[in-house]
C-alpha cells in the first residue's frame, strides 16, 4: 500500500517536492487540516501558526516550480518547542510567567532554518520553563504518550514528540538540557539527537542551564535528524551513505546506566544489543567509576545556574508556577557561588577522565531512560511516585550533557524505550553514520 503524506518521513517529503509530485502549498494544507481535526490538538500544539505556514510554502512551491530549491527539506513543516522565539507570535516555554511574551525576531535555528526553506507549523507545548524530564504541566497542557493517552510524552520536548508520534508534523525541532529531546524521543518511539553544546545556535532560545543547553531534532529517521541538523546549521548533512556496524567497537556501560533498570527497558536494551551484535558490532561491558562522581554534581551545577537564570522572575510570581517545579529551581539557591565554581572546575577534570576511558570506543550504549512513561494523574497526586520517577526519568541521558558530548536515542523492540549511541563533542556526522546502520539493525 502507497503511503500517505501523513505517513512519510521528512525525507520522503522532500523527494516528491523535489520531484514534483508533492506540491508545498498542498502538503501545508493537508498537514493544517490534520492538526485542526485531531481530537489531542490543544494538549499538543501551544499554538499552530497558519498564516506563516501558508506564505512559507508558497515560497516553497514557487522556488520548486523554478528549479531553485534551497535543499532537500525545502518546503517540508516541521513544528518547534515553544522556546524557540518566533517574530511577532507569542513564544512562553510552557509558563505563566511568559504569557504573553511576544519576541520581536525568531530564534537563530529558527531564522537558518526558514532560510533553508523549511516550513513552520506552529509552537509546542513543553515542560514548564524547560525543567522536567517528565513533560507534566498542569500550567499549560500535558501532551500524551503516543503509546498510552494516560502516561506523560517525557519532557521537555513533550509536544514535539507528540506532534511527530501522533502525526501533526512529520518531524520536530526541541531542545536538550538533561535529557529533554531523548526521553520524549524514546518514549514516543522516535529518533531524538542530542548536538554537542556550543554545536548549534541557541540564540532567541529560552534558556534553562546555558552551560548546557543544546537544540536538537525529533523525527522519524536517523536521516531525518541528519537533514535537519543540517537545515539548523544551513550546513551539509551527513553522509550515511554504506554505513555499516561490522568492527565497529561499543562500550556498554555499566557505571550507573543499568541501576534500576525496569523490566521492559531491560528487555528492549537486551534485544537490541543482541542485534548489534548480530549486524557485526563489537560489544564490551565496563565500567568508568569517575561517571557516579560527576553525577552526584548534578544538582549544583544544573539547579543553581537555572535559579541564577529565572529567580527574579519567579519570586516575583511563584503563585503562577507548578509548586513541584517551583521546588525543584528553589533547590538552586541552596549552593554558593565558590561550590558552584569548584563544581564546574571538577566536572571538566571528570570529563577529561571520561574522554580517555572511552577513546578506544566508537560509541557508548545505554538504555535511553531506566522507566516507561508514568502516569499522569498519578504523577499529580502521589508525591512519592513523581519524586521517584522524575529522578529516574533523566538518570542516563544526563550523562551525555556532563561529559560534553553528542548522543542519539533509536526505537528498539519494546515501546517507549529506547537505546541511546554516545559519542564525543562534535562527533554528529560520525554519530548518524553510526545510527544509521544501527537502525536497519534494530528494524
Amino acid at each position: 500500500m502507497a503511503k500517505t503524506w501523513a505517513d512519510m518521513t521528512a525525507a520522503e517529503l522532500g523527494a516528491g517536492i523535489g520531484a514534483g509530485r508533492i506540491n508545498p502549498v498542498e502538503l501545508c494544507e493537508m498537514q493544517l487540516d490534520v492538526i485542526d481535526r485531531h481530537p489531542l490538538r490543544d494538549r499538543i500544539y501551544a499554538r499552530v501558526t497558519p498564516d506563516r505556514c501558508r506564505s512559507e510554502a508558497m515560497a516553497a512551491a514557487s522556488r520548486a516550480k523554478a528549479g531553485l530549491r534551497r535543499g532537500v527539506l525545502d518546503g517540508v513543516p516541521i513544528s518547534w518547542k515553544d522556546l524557540f522565539d518566533t517574530a511577532g507570535r507569542a513564544t512562553e516555554a510552557g509558563s505563566a510567567l511568559l504569557r504573553g511574551r511576544i519576541p520581536e525576531a525568531d530564534a537563530e535555528v529558527l531564522r537558518m532554518a526558514t532560510l533553508q526553506g523549511l516550513v513552520c507549523l506552529g509552537k509546542t507545548h513543553m515542560s514548564e520553563l524547560a525543567f522536567s524530564g517528565l513533560g507534566l504541566n498542569p500550567v499549560t497542557a500535558t501532551p500524551p504518550c503516543i503509546n498510552d493517552e494516560a502516561a506523560v510524552a517525557g519532557g521537555s520536548s513533550s509536544g514535539a514528540a507528540a506532534s511527530v508520534a501522533h502525526g501533526l508534523a512529520p518531524a520536530a525541532i526541541g531542545s536538550d538540557t538533561g535529557g529533554s529531546v531523548r526521553i520524549p524521543a524514546a518514549w514516543n518511539d522516535l529518533v531524538g539527537l542530542k548536538t554537542t553544546h556550543g554545536r548549534v545556535s541557541t540564540k532567541g532560545v529560552v534558556p534553562l542551564a546555558e552551560m548546557f543547553d543544546t537544540v536538537g531534532p525529533l523525527a522519524r529517521t536517523v536521516e531525518d535528524c541528519a537533514l535537519l541538523l543540517a537545515a539548523l546549521e544551513g550546513g551539509r548533512a551527513a553522509d550515511l551513505a554504506g554505513a555499516s556496524l561490522s568492527g565497529m567497537r561499543f562500550l556498554v556501560l555499566e557505571t550507573v546506566a543499568l541501576d534500576d533498570l525496569r523490566a521492559a527497558p531491560a528487555r528492549g536494551f537486551d534485544d537490541a544489543l543482541t542485534r548489534l551484535a548480530r549486524a557485526g558490532a563489537r560489544l564490551e561491558r565496563g565500567v568508568v567509576p569517575d561517571l557516579t562522581e560527576a553525577m552526584a554534581l548534578s544538582p549544583i551545577l544544573f539547579t543553581a545556574e537555572a535559579y541564577g537564570i529565572w529567580s527574579k522572575a519567579i519570586e516575583s510570581a511563584p503563585d503562577k508556577m507548578f509548586p513541584r517545579i517551583l521546588e525543584r529551581f528553589r533547590l538552586g539557591a541552596g549552593f554558593s557561588a565558590p561550590d558552584y565554581v569548584a563544581a564546574w572546575r571538577r566536572l571538566r577534570i571528570l570529563r577529561g577522565h571520561w574522554a580517555r576511558a572511552v577513546a578506544g570506543y566508537d560509541a557508548v550504549l545505554v538504555p535511553t531512560a531506566p522507566i516507561l512513561p508514568p502516569d499522569a494523574a498519578r504523577l499529580m497526586t502521589d508525591d512519592a511516585y513523581y519524586v521517584s520517577e522524575n529522578l529516574l526519568a533523566l538518570r542516563n541521558t544526563r550523562i551525555g550533557n556532563l561529559m560534553d558530548g553528542c548522543a542519539l536515542t533509536l526505537p528498539t523492540s519494546e515501546p517507549s524505550c529506547g537505546l541511546s549511541l554516545m559519542a564525543g563533542p562534535m562527533q554528529e556526522e560520525r554519530l548518524l553514520r553510526l545510527g544509521s546502520a544501527a537502525e536497519r539493525a534494530l528494524r
